[in-house]
């Protein structure tokens, strides 16, 4: 692609050299301010909630004041700066790359590699729809399909960033494992029963479009940088009532709610935890930024990692609203399949680290 051809669709043409470096200053400058807000985040809420306002860290109301303003900030910082580098990231990975990835690869491998995909690849289960004809009409076969439409809402560098930043290594590694694992073993056990006939007709005749960006084409540092930002405004245009409400509700639990409710209904000597766990998760919406706040306020109440991690998995993973767009595609057998699968890997998972943690 020409200059001309370049700058006609719309990209810029590659950076000289100076330019790169002008720009890395730039990005280098922003990023150290995002690591220095987010490092005085807390700080300056503790000022202004128990000293300019005066509220006691003691009492409910000053607890759960602190607790939204603080996780508010927290989270959009770290959403923001997690969006912005994923998708720079991400402009070097196109959907048919994917799919030509994947497309005709072995069960057992292409699991492996479509759940390896999922995580770093731009789908939600709200695009789970589209993402599914694609990757069919391609030709992926059908469980690995599944692994990659498992693993990308499931386990995600939202979810994983987050996760790290507000629990540590431990938590985060332990979700992501046991996520990849549900991914590969539900794909792989989904795509060897044979369940082709449950799809809608329809999916397997689908003509695919072109690539959105002409091939060959360069992106500049300048369009990624674009890209990123416009990014950033996209989903938090579209996450910012559930990240408000996941916090707000995290507020009210770390506030008020009492830590004898959890206990009885979910805690670490109720043997159902996980089970609740899950039969709540599965009927709500949210993702992984709109729930986190709320998994926080459980865990200082002292819920058991397995139960949170349970928790957390179902409502990502197999929220009601994926359930309804999925059955356009997957015929009633094969999405009830689909989800009894994976909700029963998100409980044993519940169960296996509740025992061993």
């Amino acid at each position: 692609m020409t200059t001309r051809d370049t700058v006609a669709s719309g990209l810029q043409p590659p950076d000289a050299p100076a330019g790169w470096v002008r720009r890395g200053v730039v990005l280098g400058l922003a990023a150290l301010g995002w690591a220095g807000a987010l490092l005085v985040n807390e700080p300056v809420w503790d000022r202004v909630v128990y000293q300019w306002a005066g509220l006691s860290a003691a009492t409910r109301l000053g607890s759960a004041v602190h607790f939204f303003l603080a996780d508010t900030v927290k989270i959009t910082l770290l959403l923001i700066g997690i969006i912005f580098a994923v998708t720079v990231l991400r402009s070097f990975i196109t959907l048919e790359r994917t799919r030509a990835l994947l497309g005709g690869r072995r069960e057992g491998v292409g699991n492996v590699m479509a759940a390896g995909l999922g995580v770093a690849t731009p789908f939600c289960s709200c695009s789970a729809v589209p993402a599914f004809i694609g990757f069919v009409a391609a030709g992926v076969p059908l469980g690995v399909t599944l692994s990659f439409l498992i693993a990308s809402p499931l386990v995600n560098e939202v979810a994983v960033v987050l996760l790290y930043g507000l629990f540590g290594f431990k938590i985060a590694a332990l979700y992501v494992t046991s996520g990849l694992i549900i991914a590969i073993g539900a794909g792989w056990l989904l795509g060897r029963m044979r369940l082709e006939r449950y799809v809608e007709g329809f999916v397997f005749t689908t003509t695919l479009r072109g690539q959105p960006v002409p091939s060959g084409t360069v992106l500049s540092f300048g369009d990624r940088m674009r890209l990123g930002g416009e990014e950033v405004a996209t989903i938090l245009r579209k996450i910012w009532p559930f990240l408000l409400a996941g916090i707000t509700l995290g507020a009210i639990i770390h506030g008020w709610m009492p830590e004898a409710f959890f206990v009885r209904y979910a805690g670490s000597d109720n043997p159902f935890a996980p089970l609740v766990a899950v039969a709540i998760g599965v009927p709500l919406y949210s993702n992984a930024a709109g729930i986190l706040p709320l998994i926080e306020a459980l865990h200082a109440k002292g819920l058991a990692t397995g139960t949170l991690l349970a928790f957390m998995m179902s409502t990502v993973a197999l929220s009601l609203p994926e359930m309804i767009l999925l059955r356009r595609v997957l015929k009633p057998p094969l999405l009830a399949i689909f989800t009894a699968v994976v909700a029963a890997a998100i409980l044993a998972t519940g169960y296996l680290f509740n025992a061993i943690l």
